[in-house]
């Protein structure tokens, strides 16, 4: 692994820490409280976030930060800003459901430059660096091989809007499974992300999401050799309403499932 910079290394330092939070409290009794009708938040979820911040504001009090819990998304095209999750995948950790992580990544001028996803469960830590690869532990990352998309295993997700609105993904759900060798659902964005660059997916689309949930994993997927776009094929912005992130062999056939569908059936 090339010699990292100093966000990634503070990254690395913020989210390792914060994953001995999730861990230790897996075994508490949570404190629960719920942003909507099936999104709810922990105190686990502020306490890892309160331990991301003060490392990272301590070594670069100068740039801006956008967390998850308290997020100001005025700053999402500051020069140098900070985009965290310090639980994506908070049902899952709420029922013990140990598909979870911790997702910081670094931005400039909204330009992904560094990003880190970590899965203190299984001690996994994800990295990467603009121009300079994706690594797990420090072992190079490239995305599968995989060139039909009739082979293809790819992961999704719902919103949490998924009972009172119709931009739903189930349309979408719905065509794609009967074109791809099969689709997963595990409720974390970030892991999703970070085991298409494993290789371990093929594909990835969802709406919907926030700019903490799939920063980090852009940057990941991008550099292990994937394609980050938006549904139209362009340019996935910090702000996107729907992302597709693909091992980039099967990026055009899954767009043109995904174009197929009219996007009030999505």
């Amino acid at each position: 692994m090339l010699d990292p910079g100093r966000e990634l290394k503070f990254a690395v330092k913020a989210a390792k820490e914060a994953g001995k939070i999730l861990l230790n409290g897996l075994e508490q009794k949570l404190q629960i409280e719920y942003k909507g009708v099936i999104d709810l938040v922990t105190d686990i979820d502020r306490e890892s976030q309160g331990c991301i911040l003060t490392i990272l504001k301590e070594e670069f009090p100068n740039h801006k930060f956008i967390a998850e819990e308290g997020a100001d998304l005025d700053l999402l095209n500051s020069e140098k800003v900070w985009l965290i999750d310090p639980l994506d995948g908070t049902t899952n950790y709420a029922h013990g459901y140990r598909c979870f992580c911790i997702s910081i990544a670094y931005s400039e001028g909204g330009i992904l430059k560094a990003g880190v996803i970590y899965d203190p469960c299984a001690d996994e830590l994800y990295s990467a660096e603009k121009d300079k690869g994706a690594y797990l532990n420090g072992r190079k990352l490239n995305v599968s091989r995989t060139d039909e998309l009739n082979r293809s295993l790819l992961i999704t997700g719902f919103p949490y809007d998924i009972r009172e609105s119709q931009v739903n993904n189930l349309g979408l759900f719905n065509h794609i499974i009967m074109k791809a060798q099969a689709v997963r659902r595990d409720g974390s964005a970030a892991l999703d992300l970070a085991y298409l660059a494993a290789g371990r997916f093929d594909g990835f689309w969802e709406l919907k999401l926030h700019p903490w949930d799939i920063a980090a994993g852009a940057i990941i997927v991008e550099e292990a050799g994937g394609t980050v776009t938006n549904f139209s094929g362009g340019r996935m912005g910090l702000d996107a309403f729907e992302v597709l992130a693909t091992n980039g062999r099967i990026h055009d056939a899954l767009l043109s499932e995904i174009s197929s569908v009219p996007r009030d059936k999505w």
